[in-house]
Order: structure tokens, then sequence, then C-alpha cells
């Protein structure tokens, strides 16, 4: 970087809490070691806490040890991709950890897809085995013939956890066709096999990400990019949470990335308890979770904690989430009021971040002891380097202050996409991952998200932020939820006019009347451009099963009403 680069000198080093290092020495390991080593060091603790049931860290490593040799005598070979279709359950970990145990590369397949976005996903990922949930067993047997597969391997949610089975204790039934993965792991002897692991080049995993355009890709994610991410989050929170004391609420969706490093493999590295809570929408279920396993850390997204404050019977549970100590958030923006009433609630801190899965996810958060910037994503992590380079030209880097797309560079950068060498061409330029992102940075070295570059929308020349519209409508006491896309603007091609898409809070109801008092309320908030032209009342928002709305939704029905395609 030259001199002239504003972030070359890493103002945000002064900014890390105490201990925390700039750089960290990562053993290049395959990370089922993880588990290994806590197996050693905390054998009789619970690694998992799911149904009022314990699963201890001894267990689950021979659990995992007899999978991986199961899955060695069905033919898996060192690089076989295995995929994993389960939702939070002990078995998507054993699962995950058995096929990394096994040599393989997990491909975690979301349990709400369509038979088609499945068969895509198995088909380009080339696995020839499935650990799947019987529920979705259906949906695998119909597009089994348009894919590789081999095995179906499948399992009940009572499997791991027979005393909650209401019908009692019973043997899986024998479906044809199928393994079932309880029989395999009580008769198979724990002999994982032996072989070396190159960490750099050996992939843990093919996490599939629409990314910004396309089709799903999948990102592949190395060992050595998974082991340094959960190093640096280890360091970064190491003064709250102890080693073999804690207890991670694991309501995210271990599908997703997120959960898979900052729940599952930061708290199997730290010797903590998994308290798996199946379904995220079920926030009754959630609160009994907390009152039974009082659960230290809480990774979450921003409707996660919404969802929880709007609850009637919030307040039955407040002395219970008085356990927390951290909580994360990221995938969308965190709104401030939201924030700081859970932390006076609950006692808890909340550090709001930044990631993607290309960077296995964690980039960027804000320090736990430090000064935390309400509306930033906080300061790069150790070893991550970070710049903010022109929307158009990604070799000119911005001057500090200004608005640039987010580029990142470190030891958790993914090793591009599958089979994709064009779209990884496209997103990895000389080791740094452009991200479609849009920050400012302030003289502290904190970023700030302004937008993703796909959402910016075009006025007669002038760039609108959807963020900074959604950021005043949710401010507006009568309006629960909201999105902005821009819409083409049929008098000037090429240019758009803003769309905002209202959800109103219970208490009140479509009407021209509040329609015009929103209007009203951007007008004096906001320079003319940026007013919406166009609002419609919903009753729901497209949301991914993170919690974040989905522009792109809103887009191909606003593209379907113009007879387009998109």
């Amino acid at each position: 970087m030259s001199e002239t680069n504003p972030y070359a000198s890493k103002p945000w080093l002064k900014h890390y809490d105490e201990g925390v290092p700039a750089s960290i020495d990562y053993p290049e390991i395959n990370i089922s070691k993880f588990l290994d080593d806590s197996a050693k060091e905390f054998g009789s603790r619970s690694a998992i806490w799911f149904l009022k049931e314990k699963i201890s860290y001894k267990k689950l490593k021979d659990f995992t040890d007899r999978l991986a040799t199961a899955l060695v005598d069905l033919g898996a070979k060192k690089g076989d991709v295995v995929a994993l279709m389960m939702p939070n359950f002990p078995q998507f970990i054993i699962g995950y950890y058995g096929i990394l145990k096994a040599g393989g590369i997990v491909t975690s397949v979301n349990p709400l897809y369509t038979e088609h976005e499945l068969a895509y996903q198995l088909n380009d990922a080339g696995a020839e085995i499935i650990i799947v949930w019987d529920n979705q067993l259906d949906k695998v047997l119909k597009v089994k013939e348009r894919t590789r597969l081999r095995y179906i391997i499948i399992s009940n949610v009572f499997d791991f956890a027979p005393n909650a089975n209401p019908l009692g204790k019973r043997e899986p039934p024998e479906i044809a066709g199928t393994l079932q993965l309880l029989n395999l792991i009580n008769k198979t002897k724990p002999k994982p096999p032996k072989f070396e692991t190159n960490a750099k080049e050996d992939l843990v995993c093919l996490q599939y990400t629409a990314g910004t355009t396309g089709l799903p890709k999948g990102a592949m994610l190395t060992h050595y990019n998974i082991t340094s991410n959960v190093y640096m989050a280890a360091e970064w929170v190491k003064n709250v949470l102890t080693r073999g004391k804690e207890t991670t609420l694991t309501s995210m969706p271990l599908v997703h990335i997120y959960a898979q490093t900052v729940c599952m493999n930061l708290g199997i590295y730290q010797g903590s308890t998994l308290a798996l809570h199946p379904d995220a929408r079920d926030q009754r279920a959630l609160f009994e979770i907390v009152k039974a396993t009082h659960p230290t850390a809480f990774p979450g997204v921003p409707t996660f904690y919404m969802r929880l404050l709007e609850r009637d019977d919030l307040e039955d549970y407040v002395k219970d989430l008085k356990s927390l100590k951290v909580c994360n958030t990221g995938a969308a923006p965190m709104p401030p009021e939201v924030l700081n009433e859970f932390e006076e609630r609950t006692g808890a801190v909340i550090l709001e971040g930044y990631g993607m899965t290309e960077t296995s996810p964690s980039t960027i958060s804000n320090p736990f002891g430090g000064q935390r910037k309400i509306g930033s994503v906080g300061l790069p992590f150790p070893d991550t380097e970070v710049k903010l380079v022109n929307i158009e030209d990604y070799n000119q880097i911005v001057p500090q202050g200004e608005s640039g797309e987010i580029m990142i560079k470190g030891p958790q950068v993914f090793k591009g996409y599958l089979n994709k060498p064009e779209a990884t061409a496209n997103q990895l330029k000389d080791g740094w991952v452009l991200t479609g992102d849009i920050a400012v940075m302030d003289e502290d070295g904190y970023f700030f998200i302004v937008d993703r570059k796909k959402d910016m929308i075009n006025v007669s020349g002038f760039k609108v932020f959807p963020r900074e519209v959604e950021d005043l409508l949710f401010e507006h006491e009568k309006i629960e939820k909201c999105a902005v896309i821009g819409v083409p603007d049929t008098l000037k091609p090429g240019s758009e006019k803003v769309k905002a898409y209202i959800v109103l809070k219970d208490d009140f109801a479509e009407s021209p009347e509040i329609e015009a008092e929103i209007k009203e309320y951007c007008r004096k908030n906001l320079s003319p451009y940026k007013v919406p032209k166009f609002f419609e009342f919903r009753k729901e928002l497209p949301e991914s099963f993170t919690g974040k709305v989905l522009r792109k939704d809103l887009k191909e029905i606003e593209a379907s009403r113009r007879g387009e395609e998109i």
C-alpha cells in the first residue's frame, strides 16, 4: 500500500481491547482437532444441550469417530463432498465433524430448499452421500435420480434425544433406499482414517451463496480459513468468555456460515456448551432453553432481538436473560433503539459486526470493552486488512471519510468459487475480496456500512442508498418494518424512482392519511430526490432464514408486475 493510503497505518489497532493482538500465529490443522482437543480437556462437560438432553464432549467425539469410520466404509475418500441437510439438531454437529474426520468436505443444504434448489446444489457440489433429516426424505428421494447420490443417511429429531420422544424410546424404522445414521454409529467401531491435511488448500466446506448475481456459487473455505477466523474471534472475546465455562445459545441456523463459525466451531474450540434451538421462529421455546441452560453468549441477527422485545411475556424471562454476557449481531443493520433496549433490559452487550460467506465470515466487529460506536460495525479483526475503493474502479482508494466499496484481505478470505473461474476472478483481486458493500471509515478506523452496491438507486444521476431511507422510516413511530428499492422511471430511461414497502405496527392500519403523514415525514428529513415516490403497505416483507429483508425478491415482484424478466 502507498504512503497516501489512509488505511495503511491501520488506525483501528489503537482501539482494540486490552490484550487483543494485532496478529496471531494460526496453526495449520484440520479443524476437527478443535473437537478432539476439547474432548481431551473437557471430556465430561456437556458439548450439546438439546431437548433437555446432554451430550458430553467425550461422547460427541466418539459419535464423530464412528461416523467418520462408517463413511469411509461406504467408500468416502479424502476430498469427497458429503451433503448435510439438518436443522439445529445434534446430528448437524455430529455430521459436520464426522465428515471432516473422514477427510471429506461438507456442503450444508438449507432444509427449506425446494427440490430444484436441492438438486442444483447436490449436482454442483458433486455430493454422492447426504445426511438428511427424515422430515425432508421425500424431497431427496424425488431428486435422487437426477443427482450422483449413492447413499442417503437419515435421522429423526429424537435419535439423539430419545427421552424427549412422546412415543418413548424406539428403534428407528428401516426405510428402503436409505441408511439410518443412528444404526450406522451404533454398529461401527471408531477407527477414523489417518491422512495429512494441507490446511491452506484442503476444504472444510462448500458454502453456497447467491453472491451478488446469478445462480448460487460454492464458496471454497479451507481449514486455514476457518481456523484463523475462529482464533480471531476467540481473541476478540477472551476478556469476557472463558474456555470450558460458557454456554452458547445456538438459534442461528447452522446451515449458515455465521452460525457454523461463531456458534459451532468457536464454541467447540472453546469447550462451550451449545444449547441448540431448532426453530428460530419459536421464541417461546427459545425462552425455555434460556431458562434451562443460562447461556452466556448469543449470536443473532437484528430480527431475533426485535421479536424477543415485542413479546408480551418478555418480563417473565428477563431475569433468565441476565446470564448473557455478550451477543453478536450481523447480516443486517441493527436499529440503535433495539440494541439499547435489549442491553438495558438484559445487561448483555451486543457486538455489531460485519462479514460475508467468502470471509468465513467474520472480518469486522465492535470491541467488547472499548468504545462501541452505535451504527458502526466496528474495527477490523487481527490480521485483517480493509480498504475502501471507488465504486467504479477498485484500483482507486477513496479518502478517509468518503464512501467506497469494502475490500478485505486476510487469512479468512476464501479460496474461490467451485468450478467458476470467471466469478472467482471478478471477486478476488490479488488476494483482496471485493465485497459489494459500501461503507465509510471514520478517523478512528471504525467502519459504517452504507449499503449494498447492487441496491444503490440511480435517481436522474443522483445516488440514493436504500439503507439511509430505511433507517429514517424505521424511526417513525407507526412503522414496524420497511424496505426500499428503485423502480424504473418510465419517463427517463436509465433512471429510477424510490419505492418504499411498509409494514405498520399492529395498532395502525393502512390509510391515505397515514401514507400522507409518512410522505411528509420523509420530505422534512430527506433531500427531495431521496423521498419515496411510491409507498406500498404490506402485512410482511420477504425475509431470508436469518431475518434479512430480501430486496431482490421485491425487485422480482416489481419486474413481474411489469411483465419483465429479472
